[in-house]
């Protein structure tokens, strides 16, 4: 099993900038490619970002192309969705996962999941 733990999410201005981390712990080795969704009231939990095992490969959804990025550093188990000119339309629940394949977009493919953290972006 995997576990893991969000945290940096809270209420931010139209503009502004949060950084969410998620720190994993348990059998790390068991899981590759991470990832970050978010889901909105009465929406559907999408993908936001991902990341493969090395690093070398990311995923970033149309609609933060640009704002956000997803670093990682396998050295302390953690990953990171750094969040830039954040948007109303940003406003959800952000939850880290962890996929058994190497990297993936699919939602489908992720196993593991954190209890999820409040982003909300006030216009």
């Amino acid at each position: 099993q995997v576990q893991l733990v969000e945290s940096g999410g809270g209420l931010v201005q139209a503009g502004g900038s949060l950084r969410l981390s998620c720190a994993a712990s348990g059998r790390t080795n068991s899981s590759s490619g991470m990832g970050w969704f978010r889901q909105a009231p009465g929406k559907e939990r999408d993908i936001v970002a991902g990341i493969s095992l090395n690093g070398r490969t990311t995923y970033y959804a149309d609609s933060v192309k640009g704002r956000f990025t997803i670093p990682r550093d396998n050295a302390k188990n953690t990953v990171s969705l750094q969040m830039n000119n954040l948007k109303p339309e940003d406003t959800a629940v952000y939850y880290c996962a962890a996929t058994e394949a190497v990297y993936s977009y699919s939602r489908a493919l992720y196993k593991y999941w954190g209890q999820g953290t409040q982003v909300t972006v006030s216009s």
